[in-house]
């Protein structure tokens, strides 16, 4: 008995030896197999997130951008400017598949801390999103999230200086120049500025752009003031008023673009975490306090503060904040807020003004300069002294690094718009015909009425 129980007890420990090994032999080879399949997996809380973010991001040219530019406009023109918006989310869509997204987002070729072709522009190697399906990962997300994601800004970029040519441009000339614009100006400052390793801004010069400081804003900016110096001014812009057709339009535009801001800012940490969290609060800072010393700044101009001025200071802090949203705190937030509004109040009146240019709805005044600002101080208030996340250099390397990647951008697009815009006029001509802006864009481009004037 005693040796039955001796001997079923040492084919217990036998067994037990066994499935221990097995067990080690499984947790060895299974283990890594088992980390793999999660890592190449999306992760769905950012996954979720970076959908919501992309959907606001597109609500902020449609209905958004139309709304807050349709306002602006004379009534002859609202419909026009609709159709420009409308337009161009169905055509940069399409050239973004073909070749934008390559251009952008391609790093073949890419070497950290070397200044090469693809320093510039990425390859041709996903045109038509070649090689891309639902496994295909970005980061923690579905890659196919992200190409829509980044098609969102790619959008919203010609169609933000739309606004400096409004109530002129003739629609075939705009829809061939945002094309050309998209392919030659825009996607190699995406690449510039996001794609990684080898990159001119991100790598190379080590400037900070969290969400578009440079590639959307300063370069739509620098488009805007060049198109509305060449297609020239609006007949009567000096001798006549011409004032908006429905503030009403105008601010729930306005206000659709401060919420869907938070997709673009804060949807560029591209994951559901703290630095989104952080970039969604000091969006929402920096806009507020750019709104408000807007009002106070016109207030004490010219003794009442207006909707259409409290409206613009909001949508100047959110573009100033854009490139520092990663990397700022509150107090840095606060501070880019008043500095914006009081910079791009005086960029959209005096200097305008003064230099004598019609930019029609302000793209360059507040774009442009509100993202050289924005730029700038990102290099002061990512300070951690200051509340923001620490810089890799001195405070004073950091804002020569911002300098240089804003004179980058100024020369490129400025450069490459004027000789797209010229040979757009040469094909086509930039400008309707004198009868046809007075009848407006409405009747003459597209043979409707944005509304009935009898």
């Amino acid at each position: 008995m005693q040796q039955r129980c001796a001997s079923t007890s040492a084919k217990k420990r036998s067994g037990y030896t066994c499935f221990g090994t097995l067990l080690v032999v499984l947790l060895i080879c299974g283990v890594p197999s088992l980390a793999m399949a999660q890592e190449a997996a999306p992760d769905s809380g950012d996954t979720a997130w970076m959908l919501t973010s992309t959907a606001l991001v597109l609500f902020m040219t449609i209905p958004g951008l139309a709304l807050f530019y349709g306002g602006l406009v004379r009534v002859q023109n609202v419909l026009s400017v609709l159709m420009q918006c409308f337009a161009l989310t169905g055509l940069i869509t399409i050239v973004w598949v073909i070749c934008g997204y390559s251009l952008a987002f391609n790093t073949a070729g890419m070497e950290a801390g070397k200044i090469t072709l693809t320093s510039f522009v990425g390859g041709l190697g996903t045109m038509f999103l070649r090689g891309i399906d639902v496994d295909t990962l970005s980061g923690t997300i579905p890659e196919t999230v992200f190409i829509t994601f980044q098609l969102t800004f790619a959008i919203i970029t010609p169609a933000l200086i739309a606004g400096a040519f409004a109530e002129r441009m003739k629609f075939s000339a705009m829809l061939i120049f945002s094309i050309l614009w998209s392919i030659i100006v825009y996607a190699p400052l995406c690449h510039m500025a996001w794609s990684g390793d080898g990159s001119l801004f991100g790598d190379i010069i080590g400037a900070l752009d969290f969400a578009g400081g440079t590639v959307v804003h300063i370069n739509a900016g620098i488009a805007a003031l060049v198109a509305a110096i060449l297609v020239g001014k609006r007949i009567g812009y000096q001798t006549t008023a011409m004032p908006p057709h429905s503030l009403t339009l105008t601010v729930v535009g306005a206000s659709m673009l401060w919420v869907g801001w938070f997709g673009f800012n804060a949807g560029s940490a591209v994951a559901a975490d703290g630095a989104a969290g952080m970039a969604m609060l000091v969006t929402q800072i920096s806009t507020a306090t750019a709104a408000v010393a807007w009002m106070f700044v016109e207030w004490a101009k010219h003794g009442k503060p207006s909707a259409l001025g409290i409206v613009t200071g909001a949508v100047a802090g959110l573009v100033a904040i854009t490139p520092a949203s990663g990397s700022v705190g509150p107090i840095g937030a606060l501070v880019i807020g008043i500095v914006s509004g009081v910079v791009c109040f005086w960029g959209a009146t005096s200097l305008k003004a003064q230099l004598g240019y019609d930019d029609s709805l302000d793209a360059f005044g507040v774009h442009g300069i509100g993202g050289i600002v924005g730029a700038l101080l990102t290099g002061v208030f990512a300070a951690a002294s200051l509340g923001g996340v620490g810089l890799d250099k001195s405070m004073g390397m950091q804002v020569w690094s911002q300098f240089l990647s804003i004179v980058v951008t100024i020369l490129w697009s400025g450069i490459l718009s004027f000789i797209i815009l010229k040979i757009v006029d040469a094909i086509v001509g930039l400008r309707v015909e004198e009868d046809e802006e007075r009848m407006g864009l409405d009747l003459s481009q597209h043979n409707e009425r944005g509304y009935n004037l009898s």
